[in-house]
């Protein structure tokens, strides 16, 4: 999660995990991510019936019992976008895996279940999140399955989490007859076509859905107007709205974790996957909008702001440690200056990464 030897505009990457409840689908959303980015040319399900299984999780007893334990990083290309994903684990039994993850992070994507919605591991993430001021997307997955209700879930957040979530899409259809969502911010519905839903058709919005549509954009638009005056004159004068005016508004109000924008669809139906990627790069925010702070050992532990500049001086943080065929390698998240193949880097007793907050 550092920089290589490519020149890299640090406002074009997101650092990003993905949170959520054990049995939520996140190693198969993360699969799923890894496939649409062309990182991976082929989807290996969990539990898969090919016995290879999901590709980020690597250890034997991962693939035995379909649960993710360690946490894994991998980077992906986005259209002119750099994601760095971290995959951590849902299980309560490694909430100190997820803990060292959650440090690095600079946003993420919490994941509930659409049958499931807020379970008691996901007020366990949630607090996590809180915690180390990580803004958020929550992704409604498997709507596909029986008893699926995203506008249920989505209620849960608010008043199980006290987040201020708020619906940036609804799905058309639900259960068996999920065939896409509508995009509440262009007005468009979206169906996710071809083999493995690769092609994506934006279309008139069904005019059964039309009424619920107009009513969810009108709760998108009053929530979103509360960080952008532009927008609430806008809105109030009942002029048209721009599609970036509102994802502007939207995400101001994610960066500052005050608002939370809830996205749907189905993973393993491969529903919704591309949207949720743009969702990544339009709301979640990229390391030069994240304030990461140190204690400099050397002046009395004063603690000091770090810089997302490759010319100032090193800090780093090793966040994963993993026995591989080469040897032992590190994770490391570079917070300021940079790191580069060939180089060595020796710690001191300088800078020592300590807390981090947001803008706002």
């Amino acid at each position: 999660m550092g920089i290589d030897n490519r020149r890299v505009d640090v406002r074009k990457m997101r650092n990003i995990g993905i949170s959520a409840h054990i049995d939520s689908g996140k190693t198969t959303l993360s699969e799923r991510i890894l496939f649409y980015s062309n990182k991976i040319h082929a989807i290996h399900e969990v539990r898969g019936k090919d016995g290879v299984g999901a590709t980020m999780d690597h250890m034997e007893l991962e693939r035995e019992r379909g649960i993710t334990i360690q946490s894994a990083a991998t980077q992906v290309e986005w259209k002119d976008y750099t994601i760095n994903l971290i995959d951590t684990p849902g299980h309560v039994d490694f909430t100190i895996e997820v803990e060292r993850s959650l440090r690095v992070l600079d946003g993420a994507i919490l994941v509930l279940c659409a049958v499931g919605g807020v379970q008691s591991q996901s007020i366990t993430v949630d607090r996590q999140l809180k915690r180390y001021h990580v803004p958020r997307i929550a992704f409604v997955n498997k709507c596909d399955r029986t008893g699926s209700n995203p506008f249920r879930v989505a209620s849960q957040l608010r008043e199980k989490l006290g987040l201020n979530a708020v619906m940036i899409q609804i799905p058309i259809g639900l259960e068996d007859k999920l065939e896409g969502v509508v995009d509440l911010v262009a007005m468009k519905a979206v169906y996710f076509d071809g083999e493995r839903g690769t092609v994506l058709r934006y279309a008139e919005i069904p005019a059964h859905l039309k009424a619920e549509a107009e009513k969810y954009r009108e709760e998108m638009i009053d929530a979103a107007s509360l960080f952008s005056d532009e927008l609430a004159e806008k809105y109030l004068s009942g002029e048209a709205v721009p599609e970036d005016l509102i994802r502007q508004a939207i995400r101001k109000g994610t960066l500052t974790e005050s608002f939370v924008p809830v996205m749907m669809g189905s993973a393993y139906k491969n529903k919704g996957i591309q949207l949720l990627l743009d969702g990544v790069t339009n709301y979640l925010p990229d390391p030069t909008e994240v304030k990461n702070y140190a204690l400099d050992l050397d002046s009395h532990e004063e603690q000091k702001e770090l810089s997302p500049d490759d010319k100032s001086p090193t800090v780093a943080l090793g966040f994963k440690l993993e026995d591989g065929q080469y040897g032992q390698l590190t994770y490391v998240r570079v917070y300021q200056g940079a790191l580069k193949k060939g180089d060595e880097l020796v710690t001191r007793a300088g800078y020592y990464h300590s807390v981090r907050g947001h803008p706002g």
